[in-house]
């Protein structure tokens, strides 16, 4: 199933290809007019933007740089698991 519809994929004619997003909430279509609005681009040149970086520009990241990516939150203390020992088993 999933290989047929790669197959599919392939064979589309992707030069100027088109996607019509359906059911968005009104919520998240002002957000991306709002961020479009910032970057001084329409909101379809934002949601380009935003495919090629989700799709294309990660692709290629290193693990690293992803790592080194995430905002800063919360102290160390705040991830650290608490040590507990091993329950004793019988035998």
């Amino acid at each position: 199933m999933v290989a047929e519809a790669i197959k599919n994929i392939d064979s589309i004619d992707s030069s100027m290809a088109q996607l019509l997003v359906r059911g968005l909430d009104p919520e998240l279509v002002r957000k991306l007019k709002m961020r479009a609005a910032e970057n001084g681009v329409s909101a379809e040149e934002e949601h380009r933007r935003i495919l090629q970086e989700a799709l294309v520009l990660n692709e290629n990241r290193e693990f690293a740089d992803f790592l080194m990516s995430m905002p800063d939150v919360g102290e160390d203390s705040d991830f650290e698991r608490p040590r507990e020992f091993p329950r004793e088993v019988e035998l």
